[in-house]
């Protein structure tokens, strides 16, 4: 084998009955995301859970308390943070998201140190994004520059048109390829978009802040600045799954 070949360094296709700990941690928190979202995010198997060889990211609505605050909605968010931490490689996830406004599926890195300051200015990936009442388009995007609201982001869209089936009809592969000198988006391995240091303002020969480590985090949130609240047609309970995740350096 070629020793040029990116190796496969961490990987889950969700085999087991329970969620590997040793590989994601389950976030439980009332923060809203920054961005008002609607949701509080559990540890509890209804939200979060493994079944039948895929990992679930459950949405009810229903009142839940979580740190004093209580909200609507509760939903899953797990993330690889010291226990999946990355400087360049790719990274595949096989998910399926779910269809209704409101509702906002994202797959999506964030940096483990803030070496460079609080956010945005550590910088953020995201892979996939989704407004859950546009199952035709996903999006992608980076987050960079000062920190908020200083900060400063470039970003993409994905659509299928109306001959073709709907992001939320089937399980896609989202991968996102980063290294030094580019970073690039694939939805089922066809490249969609790729950006440059000089997209995000790197200085010349420079690749802050994408040049230190990243981990991944899955989530399906609710409400927020981006999707904007549910309707009376968004059905609950609402789910995202996902077959598999992947990283190879």
């Amino acid at each position: 084998m070629n020793s040029t070949e990116p190796q496969l360094v961490w990987s889950d296709d969700f085999d087991g009955d329970t969620l590997d700990r040793s590989k994601w941690e389950c976030e439980v928190n009332a923060f809203g995301g920054g961005n008002h979202e609607l949701q509080v995010y559990t540890d509890h198997p209804k939200n979060v859970r493994v079944e039948n060889s895929r990992l679930i990211l459950e949405v009810h609505r229903e009142p839940t308390c979580v740190q004093g605050t209580v909200r609507e909605y509760s939903s899953g968010r797990v993330r690889t943070k010291h226990r999946g931490d990355w400087t360049y490689g790719r990274f595949e996830v096989r998910a399926k998201i779910p269809e209704g406004r409101g509702l906002w599926p994202a797959i999506w890195m964030m940096p483990t140190d803030d070496h460079y300051g609080p956010w945005a200015a550590s910088g953020e990936i995201d892979i996939m994004e989704n407004k859950g009442h546009q199952p035709r388009t996903v999006t992608g995007a980076l987050h960079f520059g000062g920190t908020w609201p200083a900060n400063k982001f470039v970003h993409h869209s994905v659509r299928r048109g109306l001959w073709c089936r709907k992001f939320s009809d089937d399980f896609v592969t989202y991968a996102l390829d980063w290294n030094r000198d580019r970073i690039q988006w694939f939805v089922n391995d066809e490249l969609v978009r790729e950006r440059r240091p000089e997209s995000w303002g790197a200085r010349p020969g420079g690749h802050a802040p994408y040049d230190q480590r990243f981990h991944l985090l899955l989530n399906l949130a609710v409400g927020g600045h981006f999707p904007g609240p549910p309707d009376q047609h968004t059905r609950f309970p609402a789910r995202m799954e996902i077959e598999g995740v992947r990283v190879w350096q």
